[in-house]
């Protein structure tokens, strides 16, 4: 197996137990950790090390270590090309345009930046912004290998020392999370001062990723999870005209619960319902979007300051 590790030996340096947050070592392809009345190991699998606290997860490392190559199925990658031809009924229209914002408050700051992505395994809209920025150190992290995946971590234990990044990247994740308001307090922990973090959480969105899909958030229920930080900029991201295409989406496939006709039904609903998402491109900052979006962003600061319950009403943009 190869010595190689996919992250710098400035990153491994600020990797902690995920555990009981002690200082880590690296032997061979292992990480250990100092802590005596710890001493828990964690592997490193195609160059990326295992750091989950399996006490507090949905997943284990065993579950991380790749198994021997699946047959080919040809159903399924027929599928998966047949989906990549038809039009997407999803729509971001701020995604790119936040994260400018997020990349030109970062080098206003420092000429080099620190950035922590969860969820990172699968580069989400408008990501590629940071991710081709020489100025701009990214550290992926995910649940699962991927080639973007540089540690695989869980976000209710993030496995990395307090203070240690200039920002924190968590787009369409805390609604995968059994506990969001852990992760958002791990995200707070693992921030500079005065550090930003960008999140994407959807509001009006049916189940996707089956069992690992646990909350929705209104425009309101996001900012109270991110209630420890200074708000530079908030609202809806994803919007009502992708709302209604996944509604209508989700209505035709409830008809058929597998096979053949749920394939043709999903084919059908892009056919049909793909431009309804263009829609969003007028509607995103209207104020009724903010009762109607499909999802929601946050963008802001760690500052130490707790907005209270009766200042969150006050910050109510919708139209009732």
């Amino acid at each position: 197996m190869s010595s190689e590790i996919r992250i710098s030996n400035d990153i491994q340096q600020m990797l902690r137990c995920p555990i009981c947050r002690s200082t880590l070592r690296r032997s061979d392809q292992q990480f250990f950790c100092i802590n005596e009345a710890c001493r828990n190991h964690f592997p490193i699998v195609e160059g990326v090390p295992v750091l989950l606290n399996e006490n507090n997860s949905l997943y284990s490392i065993d579950g991380c270590v790749p198994l021997e190559p699946s047959p080919v199925n040809v159903r399924g990658m027929l599928k998966r090309t047949i989906r990549k031809l038809l039009p997407s009924i999803s729509c971001n229209p701020l995604a790119k345009k936040n994260y400018h914002q997020f990349l030109n408050i970062l080098e206003k700051e420092s000429s080099k930046s620190r950035v922590l992505v969860i969820g990172g395994g699968v580069l989400g809209e408008g990501l590629n912004i940071l991710v081709d920025d020489q100025r701009v150190e990214l550290v992926e992290t995910d649940v699962f290998l991927d080639q973007h995946t540089m540690v695989i971590a869980d976000a209710h234990d993030i496995p990395f020392e307090d203070e240690s990044f200039d920002g924190v990247v968590v787009q369409a994740v805390l609604e995968h999370t059994v506990d969001p308001n852990r992760c958002v307090e791990e995200i707070y922990r693992v921030l500079k001062h005065n550090a930003l973090v960008y999140a994407e959480t959807p509001f009006i969105q049916q189940v996707h990723m089956g069992c690992y899909d646990f909350y929705r958030f209104t425009h309101l229920g996001h900012r109270r999870l991110f209630r420890k930080f200074e708000e530079i900029d908030s609202g809806a991201v994803c919007g009502p005209g992708m709302a209604l295409a996944w509604s209508y989406r989700y209505f035709l496939l409830s008809f058929a619960e597998s096979g053949i006709l749920r394939e043709l039904l999903d084919t059908f609903a892009s056919l049909t319902s793909f431009f309804l998402k263009y829609f969003d491109y007028y509607l995103i900052r209207k104020a009724g979007a903010n009762d109607a979006a499909s999802a929601f962003f946050f963008l802001g600061r760690k500052k130490g300051r707790i907005l209270s319950d009766q200042m969150l009403l006050k910050l109510y943009r919708g139209a009732f």
